[in-house]
């Protein structure tokens, strides 16, 4: 089986559900799990967006969600998810704090990435690692990724 990552809030390359955003409840899309290999001892989830803080002159990556050492055997999170599966640990986002930060590009529309990667081992204790520390500490050890992306543009007011 292949690794593979989907949401119930938007199709791969289609626009988010709003309740996900700043513009909505802010809160996390269901995501569903499937094809982890046997080989996997832990998952890590990060949310990105590439087209910071605009997509005709983008300048940095904003990260909205990190993840680690969820248990290989979770079939996904629920929408607004508030209690994780048993061991899953919290990275910071760009906002500085743990948790999901929903996409509130401040111009255009942006691509948010959900990235799932199953790895062969737990990355265990990292205090409250950034996405940078997390990819760092999990490099070598990832058996299968899945990806899929979401744009949003908010509307006008």
């Amino acid at each position: 089986m292949t690794l593979t990552l989907r949401s119930s809030d938007f199709f791969d390359g289609g626009e988010i559900a709003v309740a996900c955003t700043c513009q909505g409840a802010d809160r996390s899309p269901a995501l569903e799990f499937s094809g982890v290999p046997a080989s996997a001892r832990a998952l890590v989830l990060i949310v990105d967006d590439p087209d910071a803080p605009d997509p005709a002159a983008p300048k940095m990556t904003w990260v909205h969600w990190v993840l680690y050492d969820l248990p290989p055997d979770c079939a996904g999170l629920a929408a607004g998810v508030k209690k994780l599966p048993a061991g899953t640990r919290d990275g910071l986002n760009d906002w500085k704090r743990t948790g999901y930060g929903g996409p509130c590009p401040p111009v255009g529309r942006h691509r948010y990435f959900f990235k799932l990667y199953a790895l062969d081992a737990p990355l265990g204790e990292l205090g409250t690692p950034t996405k940078a520390q997390v990819e760092q500490a999990m490099h070598g050890h990832v058996v299968a990724q899945a990806q899929i992306m979401a744009t949003f543009q908010k509307a006008r007011r």
